[in-house]
C-alpha cells in the first residue's frame, strides 16, 4: 500500500494580472512526514498550499488527497474530505472571531464536522491540554492571549477533527525566537503521538530545518530543488538554494550575494527565471527553465548544471 497522502501534478496558475503565481508544480505529501516549503515572498508558497487544499483551483494540474481527485467533489465528499485536510494559518489574531472564546471557537471546528454536543466540550478540553493550554484558557477571547498562546489555539483547532494532513502557512513567522521554538516542539510531538502530516510553508529556512523531513525550494512559481533536510543542508545543488543557506545564520558558509530584485511575475526573464540573479548563469540559461534532474539519489534540482541521471526523472 503507498504511504503518498497527497500528491500534486504540474500545477500552474495564473491570476488576472497576468501574474503566473504557480508554474508546473509536482509535489507529494507522505503519511506522517513534514514536507517544508521554502522560498521568498512572492515565489508561489501559499497560493500552493491553497491549491493543495482546495480552496484554490488550479488553471491545470491536479491535485489527489489519499487517492481522491479534488476538482469536481461533490460539495459533501469535499466536505468530509476537510475533517482530514485542515490549515494553521499565518496570523490567528485575524482567523479567530474576536467575539468568540477560544472554546466556541474550537467546538465551531467540531460542529461543523459533525460532533454531537455532548462530545465537543470535553473535546476541546482535551485538545488545550494537547497543546499545552489549560481549562481556564477555553474562556478567555482571543484578546486575552499572547501570540503563543494564539497560536496554540490554532493548532488544537485544526486538530479538532483529528487530520492527517495540516497546511501550516508561515503558522510561526509572527512569533519570536523562543515562541518559534516552543511551537515547533509541540508540532514535532503532536506529530509523533497521532502521526498527522505537516505541509510546512514558510521563507525561514532555519525554521523549515527545524521541523522537516524533506524541503522543495521554490522560486518564481517553480519548484526548483527537493531533497530530505540534512542533505539539503548538507549539499544544496541549485545555486538559489546555496545563495538562500549561505544567508542564514549559524551555517558557517561563505555568503553568496544576489544582485538584482526578483523578477516581475508578470513579465519573467526568458528561460530559467533565476537566472538574472545567478552567479553561474550562462547561455544556455536564456532558452527554457530546466526540469527538475537527479542531482544526487533522493534529490532533484532545476539547473543547467545538474544533469539527469536518466530520462524518466522521480516526481518531487
Amino acid at each position: 500500500m503507498s504511504d503518498v497522502l497527497l500528491e500534486a501534478e504540474n500545477l500552474t496558475k495564473t491570476f488576472g494580472n497576468g501574474v503566473r503565481a504557480v508554474s508546473d508544480v509536482s509535489l507529494t505529501v507522505h503519511k506522517g512526514e513534514t514536507l517544508g516549503v521554502v522560498g521568498e515572498s512572492g515565489c508561489g508558497k501559499s497560493t500552493t498550499g491553497k491549491m493543495l487544499l482546495g480552496l484554490l483551483a488550479p488553471d491545470s494540474g491536479s491535485v489527489t488527497f489519499d487517492g481522491v481527485p479534488l476538482a469536481g467533489l461533490p460539495r459533501a465528499r469535499m466536505r468530509a474530505l476537510r475533517a482530514r485536510l485542515q490549515v494553521v494559518p499565518q496570523n490567528p489574531q485575524t482567523s479567530l472571531n474576536p467575539r468568540l472564546r477560544v472554546r466556541q471557537s474550537i467546538e465551531f471546528n467540531l460542529r461543523a464536522h459533525g460532533a454531537e454536543r455532548p462530545a465537543r466540550r470535553p473535546r476541546v478540553l482535551e485538545l488545550l491540554e494537547r497543546v499545552g493550554l489549560t481549562a481556564a484558557h477555553a474562556e478567555r477571547f482571543p484578546h486575552e492571549l499572547s501570540g503563543g498562546q494564539l497560536q496554540r489555539v490554532a493548532i488544537a483547532r485544526a486538530l479538532a477533527t483529528s487530520p492527517d494532513l495540516v497546511v501550516c502557512d508561515e503558522a510561526v513567522s509572527a512569533l519570536d525566537k523562543s515562541v518559534q521554538a516552543q511551537v515547533l516542539n509541540l508540532l514535532a510531538d503532536l506529530q509523533a503521538e497521532t502521526g498527522v502530516a505537516f505541509l510546512f510553508v514558510s521563507h525561514d529556512l532555519a525554521v523549515v530545518e527545524h521541523i522537516s523531513d524533506r524541503v522543495a525550494v521554490m522560486y518564481l512559481g517553480r519548484v526548483v530543488e527537493l531533497a530530505p533536510a540534512r542533505q539539503l543542508w548538507a549539499d544544496p545543488r541549485h545555486p538559489y538554494t546555496q545563495a538562500l543557506l549561505s544567508a542564514t545564520p549559524g551555517q558557517g558558509r561563505e555568503r553568496i550575494v544576489l544582485t538584482g530584485d526578483l523578477p516581475n511575475p508578470a513579465d519573467p526573464p526568458s528561460g530559467c527565471g533565476f537566472r538574472t540573479r545567478c552567479p553561474v548563469a550562462e547561455n544556455a540559461c536564456q532558452t527554457e527553465w530546466p526540469p527538475l534532474a537527479e542531482a544526487a539519489p533522493g534529490q532533484l534540482a532545476s539547473c543547467v548544471h545538474v544533469r539527469p541521471r536518466e530520462s524518466h526523472v522521480p516526481r518531487a
